[in-house]
């Protein structure tokens, strides 16, 4: 069967899958959006990427891109019109990523999940998270975004598991000393294309309207 536009598995509420759709949308590409559950990943999205995941992106010469990071680079790649992959500050940005997705993602599991990891207590599981939220409140004291005054890729790559780490108790995150990475979150949670990749789809199924996103 053939398609006419690259075709995106995603869940709404996955950070790796949000940050994907934000790379699109700050690339002002369009892609077929199959949204998925993932107690009932779709055989056609596991035919292409065994380890059943999301977000996974088909190409529409047949290529699949896995990885969340590598679908924001190569949305950005095809079109950066605000400079997202700005050259000066790539390497800063890449080793942030890094460590949100290496050390940031383990805390931030177990301080959502503590209940499954009864090893440390949910508090201390946050505090160990709070290490990166410290390291990014000291960046966002010396300016608007991660890096500097504009949107880089560090903001969207980084945003939506900090807005994770936040949702496990809003009452806590907000009462604790990062005044500049709470406004940070609040100035994305109602940035028009974070809400934009918000939006509630049906999940796909065979036979179902080619939903265009965005």
């Amino acid at each position: 069967m053939t398609f006419s536009l690259h075709r995106l598995y995603s869940f709404r509420r996955c950070p790796y899958a949000m940050r994907a759709r934000l790379g699109i949308l700050f690339a002002e590409l369009q892609v077929e959006l199959r949204e998925i559950i993932l107690k009932n990943k779709p055989l056609q999205m596991l035919a292409i990427s065994p380890k059943g995941t999301v977000p996974v992106l088909q190409l529409l010469g047949g290529e699949v891109i896995e990885e969340s990071r590598e679908i924001m680079t190569w949305a950005l790649a095809q079109n950066d019109p605000q400079e997202l992959l700005d050259v000066e500050v790539m390497h800063q940005a890449n080793a942030l990523i890094d460590k949100n997705d290496n050390e940031f993602k383990y805390w931030l599991d177990r301080y959502k999940y503590a209940d499954r990891h009864p090893e440390m207590t949910q508090e201390t599981y946050r505090q160990r998270g709070e290490a990166f939220l410290q390291v990014l409140e000291e960046l966002l004291t010396k300016h608007t975004y991660l890096l500097g005054e504009g949107i880089t890729i560090a903001d969207i790559g980084i945003v939506p598991f900090v807005r994770q780490f936040a949702h496990v108790d809003r009452d806590t995150f907000y009462s604790l000393p990062y005044p500049n990475l709470q406004r940070w979150l609040q100035d994305w949670l109602t940035h028009p294309l974070f809400t934009q990749i918000m939006t509630k789809y049906q999940p796909w199924q065979e036979g179902d309207d080619v939903v265009v996103f965005p």
